[in-house]
């Protein structure tokens, strides 16, 4: 798909790009927030092509297979095989197939939903956090502003090891953002 079908389809559906991208796009890991609709992979992926941000996201790898393995795979979907590996026989955890990810690529943006599902949650998944930390990569806060019809990174926090202050910072940037569905996005209530 080219930058120009993918800016098209955006325009197309009312939405426009915050031009302000930050440099550590490149490389890191992608908070995708509000998450409250089936619409969000769509808008995010298409503004992030337009972007140019080598956008990956994780999923499991039962679904690389034939006849969705392709579509998802162009879209950016990375299958993970949690099975247990050889030489340990130890199952790795996500955090740590994302972690090893960030270090093996110099140009990745993994995208995360740190809510997980696109109904309510007050508690957010952190791995995405201990992902970057372990990588000594930074946290991008990408965001669709459905109120606005716009869609952009918001600035890079890099992680300090201090979770508490850096997810004050994290949810301070999403607390004005607006999901398809606000009344489904909830903080993370541990960090307000």
């Amino acid at each position: 798909m080219g930058k120009r079908l993918a800016n098209f389809l955006l325009r197309l559906s009312g939405w426009t790009m915050n031009p302000n991208i930050p440099e550590e796009v490149q490389h890191c890991v992608i908070i995708a927030a509000p998450h409250t609709s089936n619409w969000d992979i769509y808008f995010a992926r298409l503004g992030f092509y337009v972007m140019n941000v080598p956008l990956k996201f994780t999923i499991k790898q039962e679904w690389m297979r034939f006849p969705l393995g392709p579509v998802i795979r162009f879209f950016g979907g990375l299958g993970i095989d949690r099975r247990p590996r050889e030489a340990t026989g130890e199952r790795p955890s996500y955090t740590q197939i994302m972690t090893e990810l960030l270090q093996q690529n110099d140009r990745i943006a993994i995208m995360v939903t740190p809510e997980g599902t696109r109904s309510k949650r007050t508690r957010w998944r952190t791995g995405f956090y201990y992902a970057a930390l372990n990588a000594g990569a930074p946290i991008c806060l990408g965001y669709l502003d459905y109120k606005k019809k716009e869609a952009g990174v918001g600035g890079a926090v890099y992680p300090t090891g201090d979770i508490e202050t850096d997810m004050k910072k994290i949810l301070d940037f999403y607390r004005h953002i607006n999901g398809k569905y606000p009344e489904q996005f909830a903080l993370d209530e541990r960090y307000e």
